[in-house]
């Protein structure tokens, strides 16, 4: 809330309290220019001590997700690319599939299934490979609405390339 002037059309301001004038409060303009910046900081004050101002509330936790199978878990080097279907629980609707710590383009089947088409080249040659499913945070809303949520990664399960 902030008090706005015309001040150029003031030459004098008097105050009255009920029908009783109390006086002039001020005859210059430099002066009206402080009470107002006065005025001013105190409805600040006044606002942010009565709890108006807004809230900087922090994130809170996600769902956690978690897998439990990797369908399937292994294949053989060089056998071309095929389509890794995660099964877990608390899969977020937007939830990402991370192939070795890279996030992938993630089908969402259910809250307790994913699905992720896995390139040729990312099984070219032998090794263990870590899988992790991310449920992205989400973003508060509003100027007194909540922090939203924190991203949260799940445990890691590791896919065989034989």
């Amino acid at each position: 809330m902030a008090l706005t002037l015309p001040l150029a059309r003031f030459s004098r301001l008097v105050v009255k309290w009920g029908l009783r004038p109390r006086g002039n409060l001020m005859t210059t303009l430099p002066r009206l220019k402080s009470v107002k910046t006065m005025l001013l900081v105190t409805l600040i004050a006044s606002t942010l001590a009565c709890g108006y101002s807004s809230k900087n509330t922090p994130p809170a936790a996600g769902n956690v997700p978690a897998i439990a199978q990797l369908a399937p878990a292994s294949r053989n080097a060089g056998s071309g690319a095929f389509t890794l279907t995660v099964n877990g629980s608390k899969f977020n609707t937007n939830a990402v599939v991370n192939w070795s710590g890279t996030a992938q383009s993630t089908t969402y089947v259910s809250g307790g299934q994913l699905s992720v088409a896995i390139p040729a080249s990312a099984i070219a040659t032998a090794g263990m490979v870590p899988v992790t499913v991310t449920n992205p945070g989400t973003t508060g809303t509003g100027m007194y609405g909540s922090g939203g949520t924190m991203p949260e990664t799940s445990n890691s399960m590791t896919f065989t390339v034989n």
